[in-house]
């Protein structure tokens, strides 16, 4: 079965850190395109990589086939679910999507 798992969220203080990972099973990460995406409060869906301003930094672990997402000097307008997104390239003319099930970040001032 092909899943993602997204874990480490929670509810922080505006300035603290949290790191996010993103367990894919059913495939690997290495032949996978793989991002971030959150969709805030009232808010359209975006791509991490968008936003931040330099705060947060994806990795990938391939021997743990998981992707990591760092987030630091969190704000408020960084309260979002957090998703993890993979397009596996299933073969040379497939590519499927996958989606995790969002973990919840909270920033309080």
């Amino acid at each position: 079965e092909v899943r993602l798992v997204e874990s480490g969220g929670g509810s922080v203080q505006a300035g603290e850190s949290l790191r996010l990972s993103c367990v894919a099973s059913g495939f690997s990460l290495s032949t996978s395109d793989v991002k971030w995406a959150r969709r805030g409060p009232g808010k359209g869906p975006e791509w991490v990589s968008s936003t931040g301003k330099g705060r947060f930094t994806t990795t990938r672990d391939i021997a743990e086939n998981t992707l990591w997402l760092q987030l630091n000097n969190l704000q408020p307008e960084d309260t979002a679910v957090y998703y993890c997104h993979a397009d596996q390239r299933d073969s040379p003319t497939r590519i499927l999507s996958h989606w995790g099930q969002g973990t919840q970040v909270t920033v309080s001032s």
